[in-house]
């Protein structure tokens, strides 16, 4: 049986990187740059500080909550299927990484 890949945590970067901590215990790195790159709902996110401030984890997936009403239907959100095939990487907080 596969497991449905969930997001469970979300660390934004300087560089629109994010890391996602997954419920099969991995952390995966994904690179926002090409989406944010193309404009149209991203485009708010070319902001650093927007990008930074308002990632967070809805619909089980890493999000932007642009408009800070936490409303599931208004906020920019990543398939987690589509973060779940991005290279797993060390947990970029564990001080022994």
């Amino acid at each position: 049986m596969e497991l449905y890949p969930e997001i469970l945590q979300v660390l934004p970067t300087d560089d629109y990187i994010i890391y996602a901590y997954m419920n099969d215990g991995s952390v995966r790195k994904y690179d926002v740059r090409p989406l944010i790159e193309k404009g149209g709902v991203f485009a708010p996110l070319a902001d650093i500080n927007v990008f930074k401030a308002t990632a967070t984890v809805m619909n089980n997936t890493a999000a932007w909550d642009i408009s800070g009403r936490r409303d599931e239907w208004d906020c920019i959100d990543i398939d987690p299927y589509t973060i779940a095939k991005a290279p797993a990487v060390a947990d970029p907080l564990d001080a022994a990484s």
